[in-house]
Parts: C-alpha cells; sequence; structure tokens
C-alpha cells in the first residue's frame, strides 16, 4: 500500500521527491535544480555522467537550461554530498550519483566508467603520509582497454 501511494503521489508531484532532495541539503529548489536532480537521482540506479550529457537529458526533456547552470548545480550538488566528482584526465570530469566509497574502471574509447567495489581493492601497503598530514580517502580509477591479443587467439 505504501508503494502504491508513493507512485500515486510522484505521477501528481513528478518533482516532489527531487524538492524533499533539494531542501534536505539546503539548496533552493529553482526550476532547473529540480530537473537536474529528478534526472540524476530519480530515474533509476547510479549514474555517471558529464555535464554535457545531463545537459542534452534535460534539454531533451523540454525544460530550458544553460550550460553553465549544469555544471554550477553539479558543483553544487557535489558540494553538499549528493555527487561525487571524478576527474578522469584534465578536462574530462564525470559526476557519479552513487557516493559511497568505491573505486572505478575506465574504458577510455567508449567513456564507460564502472563501479569496483570498494572491498575489491586491497591497500595493504601504503605509504605513510608527510608529518602533520593524515589520509583522506583514496579513489583509485583503473584504466582498461580491450585486450586485442586475447582477441585475436
Amino acid at each position: 500500500m505504501g508503494t502504491e501511494a508513493q507512485t500515486e503521489s510522484q505521477a501528481i508531484r513528478p518533482y516532489a521527491a527531487s524538492l524533499e532532495l533539494l531542501r534536505k541539503v539546503g539548496l533552493r529548489p529553482t526550476r532547473q535544480r529540480l530537473a537536474l536532480a529528478k534526472t540524476l537521482f530519480m530515474e533509476g540506479g547510479h549514474r555517471h555522467v558529464t555535464a554535457e550529457q545531463l545537459h542534452d537529458e534535460v534539454m531533451a526533456s523540454g525544460v530550458r537550461v544553460s550550460l553553465a547552470t549544469v555544471y554550477n548545480a553539479l558543483h553544487q550538488f557535489t558540494e553538499n554530498g549528493l555527487l561525487r566528482e571524478l576527474v578522469i584526465e584534465p578536462g574530462h570530469v564525470y559526476f557519479d550519483t552513487n557516493v559511497v566509497p568505491h573505486h572505478h574502471f575506465y574504458e577510455a574509447a567508449t567513456g564507460r566508467l564502472e563501479d569496483v567495489d570498494a572491498a575489491e581493492v586491497d591497500f595493504s601497503r601504503l605509504p605513510p603520509p608527510p608529518a602533520g598530514m593524515r589520509v583522506k580517502g583514496v579513489h583509485v580509477i583503473l584504466y582498461i582497454e580491450r585486450d586485442t591479443a586475447r582477441a585475436a587467439a
């Protein structure tokens, strides 16, 4: 019954969950932020998107938004813990809706990012940080490519 009522509520107010999410982190729910949040968080599963991809998706849904506004909102979402920014290489940035600590495989040929569970990566021998410093976090990006030698065999 709860799921049925929730589905009915979302049909009546398609931005209700986005509105609640933005208010929860203290962001003013502008029309553009609501549309971006709905596209990012309410349409199923964890995602890795670029600002350009998100801009195209939101524009296709009929909401007019500038690319600069998309970048600003993505950085605000990141600062408020809703997203994780992944700098794959200079000028190539993805935003990840999965903010639980984890790592990534990245295939440059396709631009595909795939999550790697944090427990699957072993950091048993890290160097100690410099004096007066502590390790805040670790993020590993494993750059992958098709194994053409195996494919040919």
